[in-house]
């Protein structure tokens, strides 16, 4: 629960200094969110784990999850039965059902 406290801290220092950046989840039929994000959650076979704002180049395969896209205004959930991310210079793509 502490690590979730600390995902809320960081996204909140985040709109304060105005950071964001571009994600984009979608799958083949449908496109669950575009746009500009603080944040998002997700989880692979390894474990839980968040991306913010200039994280590093990243892939990995995502498992059976609640994929969460906080932005300043709201936390949309989207659940997910698997799927692939790929972040790279504040961009962040997730793709579903492949």
């Amino acid at each position: 629960m502490g690590d979730e406290k600390q995902v809320e801290n960081n996204a909140v220092d985040n709109i304060e200094k105005g950071v964001n950046m571009a994600v984009k989840v979608y799958s083949p039929y449908k496109v669950y969110f575009d746009g500009l994000a603080l944040s998002v959650s997700a989880a692979s076979k390894t474990g839980n784990f968040d991306i913010l704002p200039k994280h590093h180049n990243f892939i990995t395969l995502l498992a059976p999850c609640d994929l969460v896209v906080r932005t300043d205004k709201e936390e949309q959930v989207i659940p997910i039965s698997g799927g692939i991310m790929h972040v790279k210079a504040d961009d962040l793509v997730v793709f579903l059902d492949v």
